[in-house]
């Protein structure tokens, strides 16, 4: 299926979802939907292990809503907030290679990923900016930086719409990794082959679980967690798992 503003690659098992509007990647409704039906896609795939979101170009990962579109604003933002979430909760893995700037709703974007690579270079700065308007985080930025940097480091960012670097982002927690200009898709895709090696049904219940437990609590996480472990014991992996072990090899998993 072709895409007007999202360009969807294969590698394997690691499938590549480029936003691609330019000039910032920014988000409008219709590539708000397109997205969607990427991320549909996707999740359908059992071929696809694990998932990389990336910008076009070497600018910009996505500058967040396009102030363009604003007469759809009362669509497009309900639907990055779901859509955000969506990706938060999702049972696949998902890393997203900031390859250029990430302000407002892109960085709250790469926040709901599960990891994230970032280019080290001067022009490539991520922060939630949007007090400079007069308006807050919207797509879950309020909730998910304090997660991973804290809260007062989190207020600290948003308050005064502070712009940071890689070297600052991973000293903080924000990001998982610091790649070279040109490199943050190969990157990317090295850590995703790594991710998609391990075994599927299990690794999607650990993200299962872990979800549950921040969205549901932790009486709600323990649960899922009790039914993932109930159900990897019936996989065809946890029998490779255990005899490739015994076998003193590499297993091989085949999501099964």
């Amino acid at each position: 299926m072709n895409y007007e503003n999202i360009i969807l690659e294969k590698r394997g098992n690691v499938s590549i979802v480029t936003i691609s509007h330019p000039p910032a990647n920014a988000w409008n409704l219709a590539t708000m939907e397109e997205f969607e039906r990427v991320i549909d896609a996707v999740e359908q795939d059992k071929e696809t292990r694990v998932i990389i979101i990336t910008g076009a170009g070497e600018k910009s990962f996505s500058a967040g809503f396009d102030v363009s579109d604003a007469a759809n604003a009362s669509k497009t933002s309900p639907k990055g907030r779901a859509l955000w979430t969506r990706i938060d909760r999702f049972s696949k893995p998902i890393i997203a290679a900031i390859n250029g700037f990430a302000f407002g709703g892109g960085l709250e974007l790469a926040m709901a990923c599960h990891f994230r690579i970032m280019v080290d270079h001067p022009k490539v700065l991520v922060g939630l900016t949007e007090l400079n308007l007069g308006i807050i985080p919207g797509w879950g930025g309020t909730q998910r930086l304090p997660l991973l940097v804290g809260r007062s480091k989190a207020l600290d960012m948003i308050l005064f719409s502070k712009r940071i670097g890689a070297q600052e982002a991973m000293k903080i927690g924000l990001i998982n990794q610091i790649s070279a200009p040109g490199n943050v898709v190969e990157d990317a895709l090295a850590f995703a082959q790594k991710l998609a090696e391990r075994p599927p049904i299990a690794l999607s219940c650990v993200l299962k679980a872990m979800a549950a437990g921040v969205y549901e609590g932790l009486e709600q996480g323990l649960r899922v967690e009790e039914e993932g472990s109930a159900r990897v014991r019936e996989t065809k992996d946890c029998i490779e798992g255990f005899t490739a072990f015994l076998e003193k090899r590499q297993p091989v998993f085949r999501g099964e």
